[in-house]
């Protein structure tokens, strides 16, 4: 399912390995040569396995059953054959650590035989264990440095892959990573615990209509669009802020931007198609479906979107993704950006994390359908979305919290940081009738005439889209718009999952609770419309369908009780608040441990986020940029005494050169400001953040603010960095 398409229906198989295999590359006419083939996917389980092995494989994908040690000597065995005929001499455990990147160890496949010769060999327990040294990963605290033990556990519902380089082939199997006392220290397990739990609150919804024959589970979907800079690499490095930091810590902002939207949209350069082109290739190659391709609204901006896909399956090719996208671009001379905001001034970069809930069947449950007032199913399951995040919309705020997003997040093209959902006219309409207590009609769009014989009529959905809202209903699922395009985006559907697991649950045990044994369906369709009556009356003031930049929703919001977390040193407590504690531990997500883990480890990467940039921008002023101005003062000096002693009037250009140096002095003073307040209080991380927030990001700002007014003014041939006049022209 295209994930710009609100009309798209969900895929059948989108709880089994995808074999994708959607069109034929321009370079190949053997599908099996360009799509999928670096995948041990189902199709090659199926072919490779003993048929009992193979459907015990499936019945673990289906959440019916776990893989024995002696199924997986055979699996492990058909996985390495398939392995090192693709050229592998290397196997690794995959992982996504609290770091936010993936990790890896490599181990050879190559074993020696005793005899003086090798063999190949992957067993069934270096299949399903590892053991990386987990001391100096992230823990929050779970683990102190002297405790490393660390295990990492298969996860057979993501297929294994074959990542590849010039001289190498390495087989990647996609893995858990918990400590030695079983506490979660990565993405993964959280969010696959949050699978379970919203597959068994949404079951017992199904159970209460009676639809629930042939399904074995529910599970989120997820098609998470991606946002990215390309820059010149020479320029990238160049530029010490951009190598340390991702983004640019100076820069004034050139004449010509994105203010004529030319970009958004445009025809792509050629040697960007070209680089997307060979991206898209290898994407293919490791089982990654996408789908769209184009510029974004500012130069050197462009986005990638895939389709949709189980949510687990969907946030290791996120991961795929983002690394495979820094690895093709410098090929073609590039350097990816995925810094949420590179270029002050500009657009930023983000995600936009369109999640659903479907069936192993194929139903998405999130489908209004064509006359959705007759379809209490899919107006419980919409009314629990609601609850969710009115409750926990501080928890949808922390998911997306970080020192990179704060920059985006408000800004013209992401939304701000009150969480509210966008239903459109349809769907309001139905949530009024609902609060009203009977639902009779279903608004419809109609149709559009263009006026002209030659086109056709279009068929008009019945509501707007709204691009300012954070949560909004795009047609057959939730887009959540202000996820970070730097971020895993396993953090967020862990938090998105949880939260409406826990409103299923309230709204399942409401309806059983009045429904009783052996109810008709009319007295089920009653009782659940009196439930919903009563879940709308409660939490309709998340509810917003206007413009969410205005000054006016800003006071609204506040008059409806929702919180505004402008920032992550604001957001980041809703984690540490004790209903987030009962909700996650309710469920089975995360211990109260682990979940404090998380709130120190967040922290931490805040507060060194914004330390290593200070500390970058300090050296740039002081070894870059302040020389540079001097030289630029000198040789003005220069100039105008030797004018002068020639007998030129010189004053206004003397009152210049006087307003030039009192800029490069105050610009030297808050060189000074920033240094000082880089000496952190001693105090819990939490308030570390504020004190980020309040102090040292201030003094950035203006530190930054006195760099970008000397640029205006220093020669460029003077000027140490490159210009974003330069790094956004593509060559």
């Amino acid at each position: 399912m295209n994930p710009h398409d609100p009309h798209g229906e969900a895929v059948a198989a989108s709880f089994k390995w995808q074999s994708t295999s959607q069109g034929m590359s321009a370079k190949s006419s053997n599908i099996d040569e360009i799509y999928a083939c670096d995948v041990f996917d189902q199709r090659k389980m199926r072919e490779r396995l003993p048929k009992h092995i193979y459907n015990n494989v499936l019945n673990t994908i289906e959440s019916k059953g776990r893989i024995s040690m002696d199924d997986a000597e055979v699996i492990a065995t058909a996985m390495k054959d398939w392995a090192i005929e693709r050229g592998a001499t290397h196997y690794t455990h995959w992982f996504q650590p609290m770091t936010g990147l993936t990790a890896e160890k490599h181990d050879a496949l190559i074993t020696p035989d005793g005899q003086g010769s090798i063999v190949y060999r992957l067993s069934g327990s270096s299949l399903v264990q590892g053991e990386p040294d987990a001391s100096s990963f992230p823990s929050g605290g779970l683990r102190a440095t002297f405790e490393a033990r660390g295990y990492t556990a298969w996860d057979p519902t993501s297929p294994a892959f074959i990542v590849r380089g010039t001289n190498y082939a390495t087989l990647c199997i996609p893995t858990a990573f918990v400590s030695w006392n079983g506490e979660a220290l990565d993405k993964k397990t959280p969010l696959l615990r949050s699978i379970d739990a919203l597959n068994k609150q949404a079951m017992r919804i199904l159970k209460i209509f009676g639809t629930d024959d042939g399904v074995h589970s529910v599970g989120s979907t997820l098609g998470s669009e991606q946002e990215y800079f390309l820059v010149d690499r020479n320029l990238y490095f160049a530029r010490p802020d951009l190598v340390s930091c991702g983004r640019t810590l100076f820069g004034a902002t050139p004449p010509k931007h994105q203010q004529l939207d030319d970009h958004y949209f445009g025809s792509i350069p050629t040697r960007v198609n070209a680089f997307m082109a060979d991206f898209e290739e290898e994407l293919f190659r490791l089982g990654v479906p996408v789908q769209t391709r184009h510029n974004e609204v500012a130069p050197g901006q462009y986005e990638i979107a895939p389709l949709f896909e189980s949510t687990n399956i969907a946030c290791d090719h996120q991961a795929i993704l983002m690394d495979t996208l820094k690895r093709v671009a410098g090929r073609f001379g590039f350097v990816a950006l995925l810094h949420e905001k590179p270029f002050a001034g500009m657009n930023g970069s983000g995600k936009h994390n369109n999640w659903s809930m479907s069936t192993d069947t194929g139903v998405n449950l999130l489908d209004p359908q064509d006359e959705t007032h007759t379809t209490r199913q899919f107006m419980t399951y919409l009314c629990a979305v609601i609850r969710a995040v009115h409750l926990h919309g501080d928890l949808i705020r922390a998911a997306i919290a970080s020192a990179s997003n704060d920059h985006r997040l408000g800004a013209n093209e992401a939304p701000p940081a009150i969480i509210s959902i966008f239903l459109g006219d349809m769907l309001t309409d139905l949530i009024e009738q609902i609060e009203k207590g009977s639902t009779s009609r279903t608004l419809k769009g109609g149709s559009l005439d263009l006026g002209a014989r030659s086109l056709p009529d279009l068929q008009r959905d019945s509501g707007d889209r709204n691009r300012t809202s954070p949560f909004a209903f795009t047609g057959n699922k939730f887009e959540l718009r202000a996820v970070g395009s730097t971020a895993s985006v396993a953090w967020p559907n862990t938090v998105i999952n949880t939260i409406v697991a826990d409103s299923l649950s309230y709204i399942a045990g409401e309806i059983e609770k009045q429904l009783g044994d052996k109810a008709t369906d009319a007295k089920r369709d009653q009782v659940v419309l009196k439930v919903l009556q009563g879940v709308v009356k409660e939490h309709k003031a998340i509810i917003f369908n206007g413009d969410n930049y205005s000054d006016e929703w800003q006071e609204e919001a506040a008059q409806r009780g929702l919180p505004n977390l402008r920032s992550t040193a604001e957001a980041l407590p809703a984690l540490e608040r004790s209903v987030a504690k009962k909700l996650f531990k309710k469920h089975k997500v995360l211990s109260g441990s682990e979940l404090e883990s998380r709130v120190e480890i967040f922290a931490e990467k805040y507060i060194t986020e914004v330390c290593i940039e200070a500390e970058q921008m300090v050296s740039i002023a002081r070894t870059m940029l302040l020389p540079a101005a001097l030289k630029h003062q000198r040789n003005n000096a220069e100039t105008i005494n030797a004018s002068e002693q020639a007998g030129v009037e010189c004053g206004q250009l003397r009152e210049s050169l006087d307003a030039f140096a009192d800029l490069t002095m105050r610009f030297q003073s808050q060189i000074e400001k920033l240094e000082a307040a880089l000496t952190l209080p001693d105090q819990p991380p939490l308030e570390q953040c504020t004190y980020c927030r309040e102090s040292v990001i201030v003094a950035m700002d203006e530190l930054r603010a006195l760099g970008d007014a000397l640029e205006v003014h220093v020669e460029s041939a003077i000027w140490p960095l490159p210009s974003y006049q330069e790094l956004l022209t593509l060559r």
